[in-house]
């Protein structure tokens, strides 16, 4: 998939008319969704895009071993698992594939200079002290994320990194990381809930409010896989007539508040700061998402 491709497929304009993702409004989504496209212009921008296809890697190759690499170089069962919502033999193809293209040091080097040049470009109009000042108050979590990664693989990952020197690549490194401790204890909570990978999937498009199956085949879920996922959420009460029932929603609100909790637990260093963080790098976001650096629809940028 080369850029023009990434942009049609994830970078294009929401479908018309199509109503709010329903999702809660607490503190930690706030940010969580605040800081999705600061942290994912390293998988989106043009710059992170061409600095990972210098090494000869194109979007999907690139955005397995870039978010797989601060792991190391692990065997494929163990991406898998710590992707967790992504069809298994879609990651090992693609795994094995960048890693025979393109050295784990390269890869480092290569999205963490795209991230930055990304956002040079994207947030030229910020004064450096004020990203500065949001670093600061970001790493009074982050601090804490990094000091327990137990059960969080791609955290351990990304806390195992040194710090970017520069201000733009510290805030990209500190919302990554608060983006994959989020994530891993997001699927931590899921599968505690005895989901599979595809039913995480399909149970979150049920709850933000997806058509059936869109969301899920983009994670390279077959149609018969996910027919077989979604049979078997209804024999156990999850879903009924193409919706989540009672007991599904609030098993599916359970798991987003169990989520909810860990971040919770991180941000509370923040303190009073967290809103007007919170308002600050929602502002940063939206030029990302002006510059086409980030989904413009909201229901894949509040899907994770």
């Amino acid at each position: 998939m080369d850029y023009a491709e990434l942009q049609t497929a994830f970078l294009g304009e929401p479908a018309p008319g199509r109503p709010a993702p329903r999702v809660p409004d607490t503190p930690a989504r706030r940010l969580r969704d605040a800081a999705e496209p600061l942290a994912t212009v390293g998988f989106w921008g043009r710059p992170a895009y061409a600095a990972l296809e210098a090494l000869g890697l194109e979007f999907l190759t690139g955005y397995v071993w870039a978010r797989t690499a601060p792991m190391g170089e692990p065997t494929a069962p163990v991406v898998v698992a710590a992707f967790g919502v992504f069809e298994p033999g879609l990651v090992t193809s693609l795994y094995d594939q960048a890693r025979a293209l393109a050295g784990r040091d390269h890869v480092l080097a290569a999205r963490e200079r795209g991230a930055v040049e990304s956002l040079r470009e994207l947030l030229a109009d910020v004064p450096t002290r004020e990203v500065e000042t949001a670093v600061a108050q970001l790493r009074r979590a982050t601090d804490l994320v990094v000091a327990d990664v137990a059960g969080r693989p791609l955290t351990a990952g990304l806390a195992s990194l040194e710090w970017p020197a520069d201000p733009l690549g510290a805030l990209w490194h500190a919302t990554s990381l608060l983006r994959e401790h989020r994530g891993d204890v997001h699927q931590a909570a899921n599968v505690a809930a005895g989901l599979s990978g595809v039913q995480m999937n399909l149970v979150t498009e049920h709850w933000v409010g997806w058509e059936p199956g869109a969301y899920a085949g983009t994670r390279g879920w077959s149609p018969e896989v996910m027919a077989a996922a979604g049979a078997d959420l209804a024999a156990r009460g999850w879903v009924a007539d193409g919706a989540l029932t009672p007991l599904g929603q609030t098993e599916r609100d359970r798991i987003e508040a169990q989520t909810d909790a860990a971040m919770d637990r991180v941000l509370t260093p923040v303190g009073e700061d967290l809103p007007a963080l919170t308002e600050q790098l929602d502002a940063w976001s939206a030029l990302v998402l002006a510059g086409g650096a980030a989904p413009l629809d909201p229901y894949k940028r509040v899907s994770g």
